[in-house]
């Protein structure tokens, strides 16, 4: 019984000691965690104001805004541990250790951050840009440390891994600034071919969506026994493509019936 006395007593003095010698240090630590996440979001604010002002490449907004993040906070969390008194050479021991399960488990994220890199320094697209990959076309939302993110035509959001996009094949379907939107319409043998050309190019050059130059080019694509058909070949913005497309097939396909040209099928 007094032995058990004895242990108890002896766990209250140290625990005691313990709150004494570390205690103080401790809930400072929490105070300068708790004030240092409240500056690190300041400082946030403030460098996407900076940014903002001084019209930093939004492709490099975020990136940047997360990097700093991450970094301020690995600063915070050291300057914390020797607050409370950890000693940091123990803790750089495990945390080598630990980064090294972590670096093996983690390899597709460290190779997402790489890849980040790469496209921002590469910029094979930037925000805003139209692209084609991995099956889904979108525009480019934002670029992130490790994904990027693509709002597709019918607004679906997508997450990307960075690795997919800097290892696979990318379409940027907007860099250039116009698109060549090609349309085949079939008719019969009967249909004169040049009534069929004129009626169609006299509808592309009353579309403001159709562009003057490149020319727009018109002719016999294929030829079979009882048909033919013609290729129309038209330049517009990139940027509203399917919107074009389906206004100005809409107005060729009025045109030609208003005109008396059948077209196969029809």
């Amino acid at each position: 019984m007094r032995e058990k006395e004895f242990s108890i007593d002896q766990f209250y003095n140290a625990a005691y000691h313990w709150v004494l010698s570390y205690g103080p240090r401790f809930l400072i630590g929490l105070a300068v965690l708790f004030i240092g996440l409240r500056f690190i979001r300041w400082i946030l604010n403030r460098s996407h104001e900076g940014m903002h002002q001084k019209n930093i490449d939004p492709t490099v907004k975020p990136f940047l805004a997360s990097l700093i993040g991450v970094a301020l906070r690995v600063l915070l969390v050291i300057g914390v541990m020797q607050i409370m008194g950890i000693e940091l050479t123990l803790f750089t021991a495990i945390v080598g250790a630990f980064g090294v399960a972590v670096g093996l488990a983690l390899s597709g994220t460290l190779q997402n951050f790489a890849s980040g890199l790469l496209i921002l320094l590469l910029k094979p697209f930037v925000v805003g840009d139209n692209i084609l990959a991995q099956g889904l076309e979108g525009t480019i939302t934002s670029i992130q440390i490790f994904y990027t993110l693509m709002t597709t035509y019918d607004n679906r959001s997508v997450i990307l891994p960075n690795s997919l996009l800097s290892n696979n094949l990318i379409i940027n379907i907007s860099r250039e600034g116009i698109r060549r939107l090609d349309i085949d319409y079939k008719f019969n043998n009967g249909v004169d071919i040049g009534q069929a050309k004129k009626v169609i190019g006299d509808i592309i050059d009353k579309e403001e969506a159709c562009l003057k130059t490149p020319e727009r080019r018109i002719g016999v694509m294929q030829l079979e026994a009882d048909s033919f058909t013609l290729a129309i070949n038209v330049w517009i913005a990139a940027h509203g493509y399917w919107d074009n497309k389906m206004k100005i097939q809409e107005a060729i396909l009025q045109g030609l019936k208003d005109s008396g040209i059948r077209i196969g099928g029809l």
